[in-house]
């Protein structure tokens, strides 16, 4: 393999993720997973009973305590979850409670920060919900922060990742519901001890995108959640936008990545109809990768440079049918009821800066209480690390009930 070649490879993983290292490289060494930890596709707990019980969204179906190594002084639960598909079906989603044990001495409930992964892949391996349990996740450092201040986190592993079914990746209205259910879901397990906490919402790229379809949804979809902000950084607002500007280039998996999330939530859309040869090879190779794998390795080099019509007999970007789905999760349509603290990397080379820009002009043209942040020198990792203080900080702030006005005005 080439030296550019290897380049590009370690560049898209860390890109795609997020973050440049794994949790264990960060702390030095990690310590051994737990003995019991499986795999969720060999875990009966990721299998929900068929049909599900009766119940509303956000309502516990099994939960059990689990043994976090990276959280220090904190207990950990698995939950699994009704949530519901972009279209309205109810489903099962599994995720993380993490509360710390120290008691709160903050003003009020302890908050509770509903934490919105960022790109894990399309493989049950994937699910958050696993990689906390063997204290590899690449986030985690981000949930220990969270933690530290005394906050209690929530991590949904979202639809299809560690349950069963393909991964709807980056089809916001099903990532949205799965994080407000999320929330729903901590603050109605008993063992936790939460109750009715003021809620934070965060996360960055494709946890973005979960951040701003929660945000637009909460006052609607789930009033009853105090949701006191949300910070959203590097958001994927408009897929079509992003598709445009990924193909041909390095990070061209991604695209096709989200072709195959939006043809498990909209089955209509019939994605193997336009997929040649080498698409439906790509296809069946890539459908259970995780980026963090060395899978991942010969998707991305099998997908950078090239173009859609070198997958597909049509390009399905330019047909009515997907071009309305993919408008139905284009961010901007509706104003967030909370305050939120937006950020991006000028120099994104993953996420096209003016569609984010976009982004948060159309909502503070329609009255939402916007804090836009950008950072110069910074493309999508840098901006991750970047901006996590800053986000950090904006919670604590609205924890706190320190007002804010934002920056719409300026």
């Amino acid at each position: 393999m080439s030296t550019s070649v290897r380049r590009v490879v370690r560049t898209v993983l860390a890109s795609c993720v997020g973050v440049a290292m794994t949790a264990a490289a960060l702390q030095g060494s990690a310590e051994a997973a737990p003995a019991e930890v499986k795999p969720p596709a060999q875990d009966a707990f990721y299998t929900p009973p068929s049909p599900l019980p009766a119940g509303k969204p956000g309502d516990i179906i099994r939960s059990r305590e689990s043994a976090y190594p990276s959280f220090g002084d904190a207990k950990a639960w698995q939950v699994l979850y009704r949530s519901e598909s972009a279209t309205g079906a109810p489903i099962a989603v599994s995720g993380t409670v993490v509360v710390p044990t120290k008691a709160w001495t903050g003003t009020g409930k302890r908050p509770l920060v509903s934490y919105t992964v960022g790109t894990r892949g399309l493989g049950d391996a994937c699910a958050p919900s696993y990689t906390l349990a063997q204290g590899l996740d690449y986030e985690e450092l981000f949930i220990a922060d969270a933690l530290s201040r005394g906050w209690a986190v929530a991590v949904t592993d979202m639809e299809g990742l560690g349950t069963p079914g393909q991964h709807t990746y980056e089809v916001g209205q099903s990532q949205g519901k799965a994080v407000l259910n999320m929330a729903r879901a901590a603050e109605h397990l008993d063992a936790a001890g939460i109750g009715d906490a003021p809620v934070g919402i965060w996360g960055y790229s494709q946890g973005g995108t979960s951040a701003g379809w929660a945000a637009q949804l909460a006052a609607s979809y789930a009033p009853e959640l105090q949701v006191k902000g949300v910070a959203a950084g590097g958001v994927p607002a408009d897929l079509l936008a992003v598709a445009k500007s990924l193909d041909q280039g390095p990070f061209a998996a991604l695209m096709y990545m989200a072709a195959v999330g939006y043809d498990a939530a909209y089955p209509e859309l019939n994605l193997n109809s336009y997929l040649n040869d080498a698409g439906k090879k790509l296809l069946d190779s890539s459908k259970d990768i995780c980026l963090l794998s060395f899978d991942v390795v010969p998707t991305v080099l099998g997908t950078a440079f090239k173009k859609i019509s070198d997958f597909t007999v049509k390009n399905p970007l330019d047909q009515p049918d997907w071009q309305a789905r993919l408008k139905e999760n284009k961010l901007g349509g509706t104003a967030p009821s909370a305050p939120v603290f937006q950020s991006q990397a000028v120099f994104d080379e993953i996420i096209p800066f003016q569609q984010a820009d976009d982004l948060h002009k159309a909502w503070c043209a329609k009255g939402a209480n916007v804090t836009w942040k950008t950072y110069t020198f910074a493309e999508h990792v840098l901006g991750a690390l970047q901006s996590e203080p800053d986000a950090a900080a904006f919670l604590a702030d609205r924890f706190a009930g320190k007002p804010t006005q934002g920056n719409c005005a300026a």
